[in-house]
């Protein structure tokens, strides 16, 4: 018996499986995904050999089951044509079910829509209104612009039927017609007129959205449709007022989805019109007044009036009844009811400012909210609130939030405190004490503006010059972990330490500290040589050491700090050992050092640029605020993901730290080439195009012109897989000097005529100060072409690479080439290509010259974004002429990863 079972079921298997219910018993049977893929495989070459054959019985039945393997994910276009025979026959299931494939199948930019134009006009002008209603049905969901245009006619027809239930699918048609073709839309004005006083409601609601959508697409008829605004009034009066009943009530709210509509296109209709808005103020507060608010239905009405409210010229009490329904929302439960209600809050703090102030308190509470994006819009309206009134409360709790905050949030949170602190401070006291505890809190996430604004605040506050002293000195004291502080404590005790040892000892927090020369010396020391100290912070340090040295007379201390000079002056960090040695130097002048280290004047002021994103952020390695915000190259920069140490300071030597995207070109001689033409450069190679600006010296054309050049860079593109930058040929001209003197003063230790970090950096106002100590010339050798990485050597040619980290951006390396010469004659039309892996994003600067003499050496600078911490990996194209042979070179070397602390 079992075996005949076996039999019979292995015979059904191999059987087509005739009707839908049959496929899908079969394919929920299936335990395995391959069992499902075999069931369908199977059934589709069945369904396609019955079409082949054109089995007109089984046609139904095949695209029904077409159309539920569709809905599974798999492929079912065969079936298109099927779908247009089946509208064709006479029989509505036939119909019902071919408009279904077609409308699933078939999408506007299917060439056989084109097909479907004919059926659809017939069955448009059919007896049958189930007929006529699947036509347009399928017109409302797959019409193009040209089936739009060729049924518009009959479209518009319809809408002027007795039949409400095709005046409603033909005005949802009109619809699409409008949206796929917006100049169709006089078509229907007269239409949509009348469909406004229709008493179906949902010929009522297409009718509403049908004006809406004209009014949206082309604003001029707003004016038309304004005329019917105490029409709407009265609809949406009959909705409110309306008892129950049950073909429209949506959990005791009569039609909710009409008010919402209605709600809508009235504040459209009554945006910038006195008029208009004084017709519907009653109504509007009826609707806030009797909506209830305990359904979700209700809020959603709710809030569409709030909305409504807030866009009209409405009146005084009737926009602070709006913000009142949107303090109900803050206390609902609901997260997304809260949510939308912050949101509107935001935009509405403007207008109804006072009103929004009454709920402060629960806006403050919605920034201990499990949601993070309830924490972060109730952060933004908190910040929006603050004023000369509120300032102390409102910092005061935002400065607790900052304690406990997301990562996330404090660098933002840091700008707005700060912000918020220099526009409403009721006194100097205050605004320092703020500044202080915000730098306890969240000193590695502050901004250099911030740092240099507080600078500026102590320095010309000269009446607390000792209290900020000495609460700096009490800080530091208790933590160093705060990076901002740090450099915020270093700089003042450096310029105020006199002031902090002639105040002795003073209390803080019910404790006594002693102060001496000896213990601010031992302080700054244990910075120094703490856990948290950077590159920067011994900068900090190690200037403010030699400050305190023209300030303290304890001789002892004197010669603590020449020992601790001493100890950095063979300091790995260039810029370090450079600073110790010629602090050690100035002691040997003592009748110019007090001259050299008075205090600084006060720092000029600029302007804090907010930060509109609220993206993860963590402290820079390195940082100096720059002179003014971002140029426009710097901008075009930031579009391609590299950090740039931006600044006024710097647009001369945008050819060295603001880099060309992919194939730059050489910079004009002087600096008087306008910038527009830069960035058209960079947009063209953004977009892929080649940079039209060529060097009026040298008018030797680009290497993207050339076609073997081109291909050279494909080939090497291919190969790799990665981005791939291409140097300039055409022979620049030397490239600007900086006007800045703060920029130029480190120059002076670099044997090839840069700074010493390829990228330079905007100078704060403590770094300006030691920066100007800093002139006498560190050993050439610490830059010799043969100190860096040797990457390629041949035919006389050395090519070295020199990394380091980027100061600003610790996600970038930028990478100074020098091009060595080490033979006896001429290199020139010199060509540098250089490729990553996909990881990473490449930037070049132009070279600084395409033909190097004998003994000289030549100059590049590469920056590589590395968010991801990769190995850095460079694959090198190098393309020169030997002029004493006449020998022209195409090689390709490969570096990499660098050894361990290269960078």
């Amino acid at each position: 018996m079992n075996s005949i079972n076996s039999i019979s079921q292995q015979i059904l298997s191999k059987l087509p499986l005739y009707r839908l219910k049959d496929l899908i018993k079969a394919v929920r049977a299936c335990k395995t995904a391959a069992e499902e893929r075999a069931v369908i495989q199977k059934e589709s070459a069945n369904i396609r050999t019955s079409f082949k054959e054109e089995h007109n019985d089984t046609r139904h039945a095949n695209v029904s089951k077409l159309l539920y393997i569709h809905m599974l994910g798999y492929p079912a276009h065969f079936g298109q044509m099927e779908c247009l025979k089946l509208v064709a026959s006479p029989k509505f299931a036939d119909k019902r079910l071919g408009y279904l494939g077609i409308m699933l199948l078939i999408d506007e930019k299917t060439e056989v829509l084109t097909l479907v134009t004919n059926s659809l006009k017939n069955d448009l002008n059919h007896t049958n209104m189930y007929v006529v209603g699947l036509a347009l049905c399928t017109l409302g969901n797959i019409s193009s612009s040209e089936m739009a245009r060729d049924l518009c006619s009959e479209v518009e027809k319809l809408l002027g039927s007795s039949n409400t239930y095709i005046r409603k699918k033909a005005a949802l048609c009109a619809l699409r017609i409008v949206r796929r073709v917006p100049e169709l839309y006089e078509n229907f004005l007269s239409r949509a007129k009348t469909l406004l006083n229709d008493r179906s409601h949902g010929v009522l609601i297409t009718g509403v959205t049908l004006v809406t959508e004209m009014c949206q697409q082309y604003p001029e008829n707003i004016d038309i449709f304004r005329k019917a605004v105490p029409l709407l009034v009265r609809h949406l009066k009959n909705l409110v007022s309306a008892g129950f009943s049950p073909e429209h009530d949506v959990t005791g709210v009569t039609d909710p989805f009409l008010q919402v509509k209605i709600l809508r296109l009235l504040r459209i209709l009554a945006k910038n019109d006195q008029e208009a808005s004084d017709a519907m103020n009653d109504i509007l507060a009826q609707v806030a007044t009797n909506t209830e608010s305990t359904k979700n239905v209700g809020n959603a009405i709710l809030y569409e009036t709030v909305l409504t409210i807030m866009d009209i010229q409405s009146e005084a009490g009737l926009r602070v009844l709006a913000v009142n329904i949107l303090g109900k929302f803050l206390s609902n439960r609901d997260n997304n009811i809260r949510y939308v209600a912050l949101e509107t809050l935001n935009k509405t703090v403007g207008i109804e400012t006072q009103a929004v102030q009454r709920h402060r308190n629960i806006i403050l509470d919605c920034l201990r909210d499990g949601d993070i994006s309830i924490r972060r819009r109730a952060l933004e309206l908190s910040f929006a609130l603050i004023n000369e009134s509120n300032v102390r409360v409102l910092t005061r709790e935002l400065l607790a939030f900052l304690e406990v905050a997301d990562t996330e949030f404090k660098q933002s949170m840091t700008t707005k405190i700060s912000l918020a602190a220099e526009r409403f401070a009721p006194n100097s006291r205050w605004h320092i004490d703020t500044m202080l505890r915000m730098l306890k809190l969240a000193g590695n996430y502050v901004r250099e503006e911030v740092l240099a604004g507080f600078i500026r605040l102590v320095a010309q506050t000269s009446q607390l010059h000792q209290y900020t002293v000495q609460k700096l000195y009490a800080g530091l004291k208790q933590d160093i972990s705060q990076e901002g502080f740090v450099l915020a404590g270093v700089w003042v005790i450096g310029e105020y330490g006199d002031v902090l040892v002639n105040g002795g000892s003073f209390e803080d927090e019910n404790h006594t500290l002693e102060v001496s020369d000896s213990s601010v010396v031992g302080l700054l020391e244990s910075i120094l040589m703490g856990p948290y100290a950077n590159q920067l912070t011994r900068e900090y340090v190690l200037t403010a050491l030699m400050k305190l040295s023209s300030r303290l007379s304890d001789p002892e201390v004197q010669g603590n700090i020449k020992q601790i000079l001493l100890q950095h002056s063979t300091s790995m960090e260039v810029e370090i050992q450079q600073r110790a040695v010629e602090y050690t130097q100035l002691f040997s002048f003592d009748n110019i050092r007090p001259a050299v280290l008075e205090r600084m004047p006060v720092p000029e002021g600029r302007p804090i640029i907010e930060s509109s994103d609220n993206g993860p952020s963590s402290p820079a390695p390195g940082r100096g605020p720059s002179k003014s915000g971002p140029s426009d190259q710097d901008l075009l920069l930031d579009l391609m993901g590299v950090g740039t140490a931006s600044g006024g300071d710097q647009q001369e030597e945008a050819s060295s730290s603001g880099l060309s995207s992919a194939s730059p070109e050489p910079q004009a001689a002087s600096s008087s080439q306008p910038q527009p033409s830069q960035n058209i450069d960079l947009l063209a190679d953004l977009f892929g195009g080649t940079s039209t600006t060529t060097n009026a010296a040298s008018p030797a054309p680009p290497p993207s012109s050339s076609p073997s050049a081109t291909s050279n860079r494909n080939a090497l593109m291919d190969l790799l897989g990665g981005d791939i930058q291409q140097s300039g040929t055409s022979t620049p001209p030397p490239q600007p000097q900086s006007h800045d003197p703060l920029a130029s003063l480190g120059l002076s230790m670099s044997g090839l005529g840069r700074a010493s970090s390829p990228a330079q950096r905007s100078i704060s106002p403590a770094q300006a100060a030691s920066r100007s100590l800093s002139s006498s010339p560190a050993p050439a050798s610490n830059l010799a072409p043969t100190g860096g990485y040797q990457a390629y050597a041949k035919n006389g040619l050395a090519i070295h690479l020199m990394p380091a980290r980027d100061r600003s951006n610790a996600a970038v390396i930028n990478i100074q080439v020098l091009f060595n010469n080490c033979g006896d004659g001429e290199i020139s039309a010199l060509q540098f290509q250089a490729a990553v892996p996909r990881s990473q994003k490449l930037q070049m600067a132009p070279a600084s010259s395409s033909s190097v003499n004998p003994g000289a050496t030549e100059k590049q600078l590469m920056r590589i974004h590395n968010p991801q911490q990769t190995a850095v990996k460079l694959r090198l194209r190098i393309s020169y002429v030997l002029s004493s042979t006449g020998q022209k070179v195409d090689d390709v070397a490969e570096y990499g990863p660098f050894p361990e602390n290269a960078f």
